[in-house]
Formats: C-alpha cells, sequence, structure tokens
C-alpha cells in the first residue's frame, strides 16, 4: 500500500503529508480492492478504523520523512552520522582521543595506511594520516589516536607493539619518543557533526586537486614545483623537493590508477621508487623538475630632473624581480607585464610609476640571451621546469 502514498517535496527536502491526503489516498486504495466501499458515514466503526488508520499512516509517514532528511551531516541522528563519517575515514573522538606521535622504522618503500593500529599494550591507537618508511629506514612521526575515550597516561616509549600484520620478508617496528596527549572530555555529536560538514567539502580523491594537496604537504616539497600535467590519456606528476618514498607514497595516496603514472621522455628527470601496500607492490614514477638559472639586468629611468633616489629604486627592483621569478609554477613562463606590475608596485614609495620613462630588460637563461615570443611580452619554460635567479642574479641600473 506504501506505493500508492505520495511522498512531498517542498524547496528544503521532504515533507510530511497531510492527515487529508493520506485519507483520500488511503480509501482509494481500499475502494480499488472492495467495489462499493464507503467510509463517508459518520459515526461508524468503519469510520472509526479510516481514523486510526489515517493516524498510523501519518506516524509512518513522519518516520520516513525523517529519515530521509537523516541522511545528511546537517540533521543525521547519531548513529547515520557515525556511518557518514566512516566513508571520509572521521571517527568520532579525533579531536579528544588520546593521541600520540609515533615513529616506524622498516623496508624502505613500505606503506603505513590510514587506520592501521599500534599498541602499547593496553590500548590500540589508529594512524590518521598514512605514511610510508622513507629511505633513511624510519617514517616522519604520523599522527595516532586512541581507538576509546578513556584517559590514561601516554608515556615515551610506550607504543611499541604493532597490531595490524605485517606480511613476510617486510619487518616493521614503532616507537612515541615524545609522551602522548591523554583524552580530554569526549567530542561532541555537534563538533563531529562540524568536522563532516567540512570534509564534504574537500577535493575528490583521485582528482588533480587531491593530489597537489597531498604533494605540498609532504616535508621539503615547495609548492611551485608541484605540477599535474595531462600526457595523452596519462598523467604526468611533477614534483621538486621531498624525500622520494614520501613523495611515492603521496602519489599512491592520490591518484586512483598507478599505471596511467608517465614519467618524462628526458628519462634522467624520473624518479621511480616501489612501495609494498599488502599484499602488492606499486611502481611509483614522478618527475623531479630541472632548474633553468635566469639573469636578469635592468635598466630604467625617469622624468625628474635630479633624482636622488636612484640607489632606493635599484633596491627596490632587484628585490621585486627576485620575488617574482623565484615564486614562478614549474612550467609557468616568465610574463613582462607581470613583472613590471611588480617593479612599479615595489618603487611607487619612492617614485611613482607616472614619473618612469623607461623599464628595459636583458634575460639569460641558462647562460642564453632569451627574448619574450614575437607579439608577446611571455618567455616561455620548458614544460617541465622552472626559473630560478640567485640572490646577485638581478642588476639594476638607471640608463
Amino acid at each position: 500500500m506504501s506505493a500508492g502514498l505520495p511522498l512531498l517535496f517542498s524547496a528544503s527536502g521532504p515533507v510530511a503529508t497531510p492527515p487529508g491526503t493520506l485519507q483520500q489516498a488511503l480509501i482509494a486504495l481500499v475502494s480499488a480492492q472492495v467495489p462499493g466501499y464507503t467510509a463517508s458515514l459518520p459515526g461508524s466503526l468503519i469510520d472509526d478504523v479510516v481514523g486510526t488508520d489515517v493516524g498510523a499512516l501519518a506516524t509512518i509517514d513522519q518516520a520516513r520523512v525523517d529519515a530521509i532528511n537523516g541522511v545528511s551531516p546537517y540533521a543525521a541522528n547519531p548513529y547515520i552520522l557515525a556511518q557518514l563519517g566512516l566513508q571520509f575515514g572521521l571517527a568520532q573522538g579525533l579531536l579528544s582521543n588520546g593521541s600520540v606521535f609515533v615513529t616506524f622504522t622498516g623496508s624502505a618503500g613500505y606503506v603505513i595506511p590510514i587506520g592501521f593500529l599500534v599498541s602499547d599494550g593496553t590500548n590500540q591507537y589508529a594512524i590518521i594520516d598514512g605514511g610510508v618508511i622513507a629511505t633513511s629506514g624510519t617514517s616522519s612521526p604520523l599522527f595516532a589516536v586512541a581507538t576509546n575515550s578513556s584517559t590514561f597516561a601516554i608515556p615515551a616509549g610506550a607504543v611499541n607493539q604493532i597490531v595490524t600484520s605485517v606480511p613476510s620478508p617486510y619487518t616493521l617496528s614503532v616507537t612515541n619518543a615524545q609522551a602522548g596527549t591523554p583524552a580530554q572530555a569526549a567530542e561532541t555529536v555537534d563538533s563531529y557533526r562540524a568536522r563532516l560538514l567540512d570534509a564534504f567539502g574537500v577535493a575528490l580523491p583521485g582528482s588533480a586537486t587531491y593530489l597537489k594537496t597531498l604533494l605540498r604537504a609532504v616535508p621539503g616539497v615547495s609548492d611551485r614545483l608541484v605540477s599535474i600535467i595531462q600526457n595523452g590519456s596519462n598523467w604526468e606528476v611533477l614534483c621538486g623537493g621531498g624525500d622520494p618514498y614520501a613523495v611515492g607514497e603521496a602519489i599512491y595516496a592520490g591518484v586512483s590508477t598507478p599505471g596511467l603514472l608517465v614519467g618524462s621522455a628526458t628519462t634522467a628527470r624520473n624518479i621511480t621508487v616501489s612501495l609494498y601496500d599488502a599484499p602488492n607492490t606499486y611502481t611509483i614514477v614522478y618527475v623531479n623538475p630541472p632548474q633553468q638559472l635566469v639573469t636578469l639586468a635592468i635598466t630604467w629611468n625617469t622624468t625628474l630632473a635630479n633624482f636622488t633616489a636612484s640607489s632606493a629604486v635599484n633596491q627596490y627592483m632587484i628585490g621585486a624581480a627576485q620575488s617574482y621569478i623565484n615564486s614562478i609554477v614549474v612550467g609557468q613562463p616568465i610574463n613582462e607585464l607581470v613583472l613590471i606590475d611588480a617593479l612599479q608596485s615595489a618603487v611607487s614609495s619612492v617614485l611613482p610609476a607616472v614619473n618612469l620613462t623607461t623599464l628595459e630588460f636583458a634575460f639569460t637563461i641558462n647562460g642564453t640571451a632569451v627574448s619574450p615570443t614575437a607579439g608577446t611580452f611571455i618567455i616561455p619554460s620548458d614544460s617541465e621546469s622552472y626559473f630560478y635567479v640567485s640572490p646577485t642574479g638581478v642588476t639594476s641600473v638607471q640608463g
């Protein structure tokens, strides 16, 4: 009979069906099965039964509306909220349960996944962010949270047992160099709901944006040396800095299909690491972008006669040019229009742009003089390289 009951929606979602509408639907369904049925006689047993049934239907209909509205971080009851949290790997208590930073030692390239369990012999702790054994044979400190909300001390060196199985022949040990933080008051449902809402807004795993976020979080990686290039039907990852295994683990965590990764046609730029995530080994290839050394000679002049702040202008222009060039993202060109705007802003306190008559540039890249592409203000880059100018690589003179 429920198939014949309407489900009404407003701009904010499903809403309860008015009792009158439920009564009409009920009578229509019964009449279809019992010809001649009537419930319009007041005070009759049939009228009494219909009234009772409509009340039951109203209760069921409201439960249906509540169930649909509950599948949302905004309105979910605590149980459904916890189930939604599991989709994001966000367990309740992350902000309040006991926590500790642990370091793993073992076979280089071994992946410690999110949720990996370690123990102090009594309590268990789940790894929150995941990690990898680096070239040195140790991982970076990984954040672990107790799986229960009880309050207990976590002394240094106490977390020294592996709970999640580690297949042979790989070896893994764990310890906490510093004492952990005991549990606070249990996390409230409202706090958990707010964290879950934030999780719904993050970049989709497997997307280029998500992968860039993971790479930039690797210690030693420069933000401007991270880029994801589409190479036909494959993907080429550029990343400068960071331990190769840590970078490889970030790529592995951020891509849905490692087999779609390709390296540079210039093979000397490629870095390849093997990661073991039980029971499989994965080969991760990425590109370490090479540096293109830039020098720049700036010549400027002004309409102002007897100008006395030339040394200040030179100092400001040199600093602004260095900052601009050393901030250009890997694979992106030098844009003289952007450079001009940066220089004008840098010297505005001593020389307004209206008084500048000349701004000329002489660039070299890796010792070779270069000029903008004809008809543009753009000096292109190798798509896999980045520009760098040394502290002495920019000069500025009044011409």
